[in-house]
Order: structure tokens, then sequence, then C-alpha cells
């Protein structure tokens, strides 16, 4: 099953990956092609789920502050910051025209 080139766009623009190449393509064909065995499984009547864990009730701990007043050290980490937040994802991958996808796409 082939990958159209605005799939391609979409995904990348998702998930900020670049599949610029034939082997990035082609790695993206075969999960594609993993994903679908799941069309496969029957699932007439059964609930959906929130959580694997719904049936079990979840403790949680006592939330103690040890430490503080740290945040000029842990921004030193940031790659990019704005005043005193995080950026995440640290910047868009420079992604290709549709058009020059399309000769990748021919290629796989």
């Amino acid at each position: 099953q082939k990958v159209s080139v605005e799939v391609l766009d979409h995904l990348e623009h998702l998930a900020l990956v670049d599949f610029r190449d034939s082997e990035g393509v082609e790695r993206l064909q075969k999960a594609i092609q993993f994903a679908d065995q799941l069309h496969e499984v029957n699932t007439d009547g059964v609930e959906p789920m929130d959580s694997v864990l719904e049936d079990r009730c979840l403790y949680l701990r006592e939330d103690d502050v040890t430490e503080g007043n740290c945040t000029k050290e842990l921004l030193e980490n940031a790659r990019e910051k704005v005043e005193e937040y995080f950026v995440a994802p640290p910047g868009n991958i420079p992604l290709p025209k549709l058009e020059e996808r399309e000769t990748f796409l021919q290629g796989s």
C-alpha cells in the first residue's frame, strides 16, 4: 500500500518527522502495514476502555516538596525558552514543499 503525498505531508507536520528519503517512506509504509493488522481483530461486543487499569484502584502518593526555587538552573537545560517556559518541541523541522515530496514517493 502506497502512502499518498497528502498523507505524508499530514504525518510529517503532526509528528515533526522528516520522510524525505525513500528509506523513511519505506519505513512508514511498513509501520502502516503492521498497524493494519489491527483491522483483522474482531472487536464485536467489546466495550471501549478509558484505561487498561480502569478496574483497579490507583493510589496516589503524598506530594511532598523536598526541593525548590531552582527555576534558573532548570531553564539552563532548555534549548529554547520563552520568558520562564520551555519551548517544546524545540522548533519545527524544515519540511520540503509538497511538489518536492512527490519525487521521493515515486521512487519507493
